[in-house]
């Protein structure tokens, strides 16, 4: 049986959130929350920070995964400030017990946000793939020759002349891919890579993100 050997970080992180999770219970106390209620306040703020921490390290930067996660650790620096002397919290001010009394409210509408405001990656998964159908070739246009008033001249005269060379047509534009699907394409070739050791090939990519062949390909080509 090894040793168990104790994290430095981890006891740090311990002992930081017990003095947090004590000074936010100290000033919702001083500002009139009593009993249970005091107590469910520093859990609140935690457990938003954590929250938003984790949809921050889940789905990339967001502005509302920033915007909730900066309100939380406001909240919590604020109450070791607040319980360290600059305010008298035996007479706390109005805005204190104005803000104390509002931040259920405020806590819940970050939550739920948090938790049912779908990310970037999942809003590419469910938007429809775009058209890929190419657009048909314009109809020739019938050009009209002048009639011919010189006199008339012996076929087996003139020299042959050659046919025009038809010009290479240009190769079709590869289909748009939004950056997001992109973002969750190189999501999917990672985790195959790390299961099975070896890049993601251009069919399983399609069969695994669901879009056709040419939007496939235009992936696989972003991805390299």
């Amino acid at each position: 049986m090894g040793r168990i050997r104790p994290d430095p970080v981890l006891v740090q992180a311990v002992i930081a959130g017990a003095l947090s999770f004590a000074h936010l219970h100290d000033l919702a106390a001083a500002a009139g929350q009593d009993g249970w209620k005091a107590w469910a306040y520093p859990i609140s703020v935690d457990l938003l920070l954590v929250a938003a921490w984790r949809r921050l390290r889940n789905d990339g930067s967001s502005r509302l995964a920033w915007c909730w996660f900066v309100i939380a650790l406001v909240a919590s620096l604020g109450a070791n400030v607040a319980t360290a002397g600059f305010l008298d919290l035996r007479h706390p001010p109005a805005w204190l017990r104005f803000g104390i009394a509002g931040w259920p409210a405020l806590a819940f509408l970050g939550g739920t946000l948090l938790a049912h405001t779908r990310s970037a990656a999942e809003a590419a998964d469910l938007a429809p793939p775009a058209d890929l159908t190419p657009a048909p070739d314009p109809a020739p246009i019938a050009v009209t020759e002048p009639a011919d008033s010189s006199p008339e001249l012996d076929i087996a005269d003139l020299p042959a002349a050659e046919p025009p060379a038809e010009p290479p047509r240009p190769a079709p534009a590869p289909a748009p891919v939004p950056a997001a699907l992109v973002a969750h394409a190189r999501k999917v070739a990672d985790e195959h890579h790390a299961r099975t050791g070896e890049q993601i090939d251009t069919d399983t990519l399609r069969a695994r993100l669901g879009v056709p062949p040419q939007l496939a390909d235009s992936i696989a080509a972003q991805l390299t």
